[in-house]
């Protein structure tokens, strides 16, 4: 009997994150090697080099918003949305065992996290923050130094794996606070299944040409659920539209509306067509 490959993923920061957690549930039940990057480019550049068949990245959060990085390089490095994935961000304050709140000086986290975590952070305003790869770096940071005086916010799961103590649970400032993660491809999927588009564009340089772009998702009923703007480089105070959209490119009323669309803009790429959450992990 032949083994069949495990599909190889790439995901940013290390076992312990919020995005591995993404990944352990959206690849649920499948064979699956992982590969672990720091930078958000690394995981988007062997995605783009066909070294591994998917990669996990942040895309946007409910307290903090777009993270645009993301968007700039799934779009430069010409990939794919093949997926999404929400997970609950339930931030703590993690020491070394044996070290307590009154020990701890300075405090390694993402910047998303630390971002997340200000009303919290305020109460200890003599703490050094220092703003790092990912959560679960952050926590592989506190235990390599072997220091009661550092700490790291990061979740349970980076707690557990690098051998540390909770020090502080549930410090972000918004209780209900979420991330969305994008699953990228090399290529573009297709499949009866899926229900959500995500475009980037550009307008004509003239009055009223966004007014007249989601025009076309409210005259033909379909449900815009996102838009995020980003510069043109070189070209001050234009912009990139990122938008999502509920629909199938399949379907033929669809594709119409987005043929016509296409003729109203100066720039106009699908980015991808997947399977939405359905927000069934937001609750």
């Amino acid at each position: 009997m032949t083994k069949t490959m495990p599909m190889v993923i790439a995901c940013f920061g290390l076992p312990g994150s919020y995005t591995y957690e993404a990944m352990m549930a959206y690849f649920d039940g499948k064979d699956i090697e992982p590969r672990y990057a720091s930078q958000f480019e690394d995981v988007v550049q062997a995605v783009a080099r066909r070294q591994v068949h998917y990669g996990v990245l942040p895309i946007e959060n409910s307290s903090t918003g777009g993270i645009t990085d993301v968007y700039d390089l799934i779009h430069r490095y010409d990939c794919h949305i093949a997926g999404e994935k929400y997970v609950r961000i339930e931030h703590n304050l993690l020491g070394l065992p044996g070290a307590s709140l009154a020990d701890i000086q300075e405090v390694y986290s993402h910047p998303q996290g630390i971002a997340q975590c200000r009303e919290f952070l305020k109460e200890h305003e003599n703490w050094l923050l220092h703003p790092y790869f990912s959560t679960s770096q952050s926590a592989e940071k506190v235990h390599q130094t072997g220091d009661v005086h550092i700490g790291a916010i990061a979740n349970t799961i980076a707690a557990d794996m690098y051998g540390l103590t909770i020090l502080a649970r549930h410090i972000n400032d918004n209780t209900m606070n979420y991330t969305r993660f994008f699953i990228i491809s090399a290529e573009m999927e297709e499949s009866d299944d899926m229900d959500k588009i995500t475009l980037v564009l550009t307008t004509k340089h003239k009055p009223g040409a966004l007014y007249h772009v989601l025009g076309h998702f409210f005259y033909n009923a379909m449900n815009m659920t996102h838009l995020e703007s980003r510069p043109i480089k070189g070209r001050p105070f234009e912009y990139f539209f990122h938008i999502d959209v509920m629909g199938n490119i399949r379907n033929p009323a669809t594709s119409i509306v987005l043929h016509n669309l296409e003729e109203h803009c100066n720039y106009f790429k699908i980015l991808g067509n997947y399977p939405s959450d359905k927000g069934g992990n937001i609750r």
